[in-house]
């Protein structure tokens, strides 16, 4: 089984030890603010495998995708360490920062570029979109 944490421990995510097939670097200015840094990257996995410990504090605000983000951050230290997003209610993304393992996947689908900073690479097998992920078969 894997996990994710705060920094601190006092909030604690158990995870399948498989990890996520959809991994997302996002560059939108809400995740740019979330972090701290140019860029979120945050794995998405089916709800119901995940098993959550510890008291979270909630910020809902208006998604750059639509609908609500809801994210969870430790009271003690911080640390956003999952959230929610009303448009994708099955998912919960987890910070993979927050997984503190250097070997987890790289993103598969880098969205909002267009807020993305120039210096930012994002290569490999990874879907790019200038705003929200768009799969390529929808209209």
């Amino acid at each position: 089984m894997g996990y994710a944490r705060c920094n601190c421990g006092a909030v604690t995510l158990s995870l399948p030890e498989e990890p996520s097939k959809i991994v997302v670097a996002c560059h939108c200015i809400d995740c740019q603010r979330r972090t701290g840094a140019p860029f979120g990257v945050g794995a998405y996995y089916p709800a119901e495998v995940v098993a959550i410990s510890g008291t979270s504090k909630e910020f809902t605000h208006a998604a750059a995708s639509g609908g609500e983000m809801h994210n969870y951050f430790c009271p003690e230290c911080g640390s956003t360490v999952y959230w929610k997003v009303s448009n994708l209610p099955a998912l919960i993304g987890v910070a993979v920062g927050a997984m503190a393992n250097p070997k987890y996947p790289a993103p598969v689908i880098s969205v909002f570029e267009q807020s993305k900073h120039d210096w930012v690479q994002i290569g490999g097998a990874v879907e790019h979109f200038p705003q929200n992920y768009r799969p390529k078969n929808s209209n």
